[in-house]
């Protein structure tokens, strides 16, 4: 059995949880369209090490039920570990504000199902 190379979001999380410790995450599951970006679910947990790997992260999306293909990553706060009363706050609030505006994706991390690393632009009107 080989080792699955290492995705985007791997390496993001490494990088991240050195330079910031544990922290918080706040995630968006969406559906990626022709045209159109659909939030689906969302949640937030603690990470508290930096072994998780994509296939696991994907498992754990995979339980909310939805067909999603992408999703949207956000450190709760600069504060590393916030509680979780703070944390379901700041979560309506990125769902509220990501209702009104997709393109605050770009202010987070997006990654496909496949863990690999997305970038967000606005469509040009035809």
């Amino acid at each position: 059995m080989t080792a699955s190379l290492p995705t985007d979001f791997d390496e993001w999380l490494v990088t991240t949880f050195a330079e910031a410790g544990p922290f918080t995450l706040l995630f968006v599951l969406v559906h990626i369209g022709e045209t159109r970006i659909d939030l689906l679910r969302s949640a937030y947990l603690h990470v508290m090490g930096d072994e998780t790997r994509w296939p696991a992260m994907a498992a754990l999306f995979d339980g909310a039920g939805v067909a999603w293909t992408g999703a949207a990553l956000f450190r709760a706060g600069r504060e590393g570990l916030v509680a979780d009363a703070i944390a379901r706050g700041r979560l309506a609030a990125l769902v509220g504000k990501l209702n009104e505006d997709r393109l605050l994706i770009r202010e987070g991390e997006f990654f496909n199902d496949n863990g690999l690393r997305l970038s967000l632009e606005a469509m040009k009107p035809h």
